[in-house]
């Protein structure tokens, strides 16, 4: 870690994107600290700083990086804001990557983003890109349970993952809601092509959110049982919590993915029925058509010996015949449910 007397100029720019810097020893929040004072308080027994930063650029993480000695492997990948949820060790350090899905309205697109959390037995770094929600109701209840803060910067990582995983529930309870929404509406009025691409968008919803549970999974599951990083000893039926809250999150995906396919393939099937009751009704009027087009067009043919072009009741007659034939078809059609 760098020191030096011109720390104070190559810091000037770091409060931009600062969120916090605060010092903590035996559980207990000392104070917030400028950022040229970390390499002082990183020192000493006991004792850890946090600092969160948002929409970090490269050189913001560069400096960052010198402050605490962070691999330069684990800066890359922070630098990327479209990074796969994961865990990297560094001999005794840690780096992980979290997904956020938010969504503030039903009509709104899934807002994605990433925070990216370096840490090490006397630091812990938080940067986080196209996040709408911050973490300050995560310090201020991680500072309130002094008991457990004593385990140091592992608990924070904690902290972190389960405030994120608990963003998913409010958003997969959206998803829910409007999946009995479409529902509802597909035996309500016929299926269209509005009503399938609703389907598909939600399909699609579902599957943002996929992409940032079953990995993290992966991670949680590497935070207890076997061998857990030193960093997050005793922390073990904690990071369990968090494995089962995702547990339930990917269950619940799973449901919804088999039950949205199924409504997929019931509009469709209701679709065709339409399109089929459609088909028969065009066939009903036009076979009622068709007969006394065939009469008409059979006295209309003026050949010179056709008998019943004399009779005196042949024209009431022939239309008598075209309303029974008609009414026996309609009758018949109807009993069918063809029209």
């Amino acid at each position: 870690m760098q020191t030096g007397v011109d720390k104070p100029a190559r810091f000037a720019i770091m409060p931009r994107m600062l969120v916090n810097c605060v010092a903590y020893q035996n559980g207990r929040k000392l104070a917030d600290i400028p950022v040229e004072d970390i390499s002082e308080y990183v020192s000493r027994p006991d004792c850890f700083v946090w600092v969160a930063l948002a929409e970090p650029t490269d050189a913001e993480l560069d400096l960052m990086a010198e402050e605490f000695g962070l691999h330069e492997l684990a800066v890359e990948d922070a630098r990327r804001p479209h990074q796969r949820p994961k865990l990297d060790e560094y001999g005794d350090d840690l780096f992980a990557v979290l997904r956020t899905v938010e969504r503030d309205a039903p009509d709104e697109d899934m807002a994605e983003g990433q925070v990216a959390v370096f840490v090490g037995r006397n630091y812990v770094l938080s940067g986080r890109h196209n996040t709408r929600r911050g973490f300050a109701d995560v310090r201020e209840r991680t500072e309130r349970e002094q008991d457990l803060l004593r385990h140091g910067s592992g608990y924070v990582l904690y902290a972190l993952m389960d405030a994120v995983v608990d963003r998913y529930f409010p958003v997969l309870d959206a998803l829910e809601d409007e999946l009995e929404r479409l529902e509802e509406s597909m035996f309500r009025t016929t299926p269209t092509r509005a009503s399938i691409e609703a389907f598909y968008a939600l399909k699609h919803d579902l599957m943002v959110l996929k992409h940032a549970v079953a990995p993290l999974m992966e991670v949680a599951g590497k935070l207890y049982g076997g061998r857990v990083p030193a960093l997050c000893t005793g922390l073990g039926e904690y990071f369990r919590d968090v494995y089962d809250h995702l547990h339930r999150v990917n269950s619940a995906i799973e449901q919804m993915r088999e039950m949205l396919q199924t409504a997929i393939s019931v509009s469709l099937t209701l679709i065709n029925l339409s399109e089929s009751e459609t088909t028969k009704r065009l066939a009903a009027w036009g076979a009622l058509i068709t007969i006394p087009t065939l009469i008409a067009g059979i006295y209309g043919m003026n050949f010179a010996h056709m008998p019943e072009l004399g009779w005196t009741y042949g024209y009431p007659l022939i239309l008598g015949l075209m309303a029974a034939v008609d009414g026996y078809l309609i009758y018949r059609f109807r009993k069918a449910g063809w029209l």
